[in-house]
């Protein structure tokens, strides 16, 4: 009876309430979260506790990271012959690896389309706009390329002799390899930002000539000719 009056007037007389037992506790506090420390606010509201805290953060670090993992990869393999147009390997439209000898291409909009190792000898590529498209290892040769924005062109590996590069503009093209633009016309041809081996530019140099009319570029000061 002693200690019973003593537990009641202590709590009384110092307003400290009681911790409340699990029985007393709601269903959905006692049950839910077993696996993680919880503590209780006087008014019996859930306040979750530092280590759920920190494993819910980890969780959802390490699901973001699955994510970007997984979007990386499948980055990693996708088909190279999907970035561009035109890579087939077969139907409509293909132009990769093809015999496309005088083709008319004139003023049309090729953007990224993909002519790699394709025979292009005499094609017709006058005003179209080949932003980004590959000639890897394709044969230009006598192929007409005048007034056509080859800016970021791939030319790796290419035959571009005896070309109408006449006002053509080929800022930031790739020119690396074995490129040859040899018996080429590049009168007002834009070269800006484009990687030419010496030999490449000792000879472009002898020929250069004219202003691009779209960009007012003179095509000497564009190869950085002396």
């Amino acid at each position: 009876m002693v200690v019973l009056l003593s537990k009641v007037s202590l709590f009384s007389c110092c307003n400290i309430a009681p911790k409340p037992s699990l029985s007393s506790l709601p269903t959905s506090l006692s049950s839910r979260n077993s696996h993680y420390p919880l503590r209780y606010s006087q008014e019996g509201k859930e306040v979750v506790s530092p280590l759920k805290s920190v494993v819910l953060s980890l969780g959802e670090e390490v699901s973001k990271r699955s994510l970007l993992a997984l979007v990386s990869v499948s980055l990693f393999f996708v088909d190279p012959a999907l970035a561009f147009k035109g890579g087939g390997p077969y139907g409509q439209g293909v132009t990769r690896g093809q015999d496309l000898s005088g083709k008319d291409f004139s003023g049309q909009t090729l953007i990224r389309q993909d002519f790699k190792t394709s025979i292009l000898r005499q094609a017709n590529f006058k005003g179209a706009k080949l932003l980004g498209a590959s000639f890897f290892d394709a044969d230009l040769t006598g192929a007409d390329l005048s007034e056509a924005d080859l800016r970021g062109a791939d030319f790796s590996l290419a035959n571009v002799t005896k070309v109408n590069l006449t006002n053509a503009n080929l800022g930031g093209a790739t020119a690396t390899g074995n490129t040859s633009f040899k018996g080429s016309n590049i009168t007002g041809a834009d070269f800006t930002d484009v990687p030419l081996r010496d030999d490449q530019r000792e000879y472009l140099c002898k020929i250069a000539d004219g202003i691009n009319v779209t960009t007012g570029n003179a095509t000497r000061d564009t190869l950085l000719c002396n």
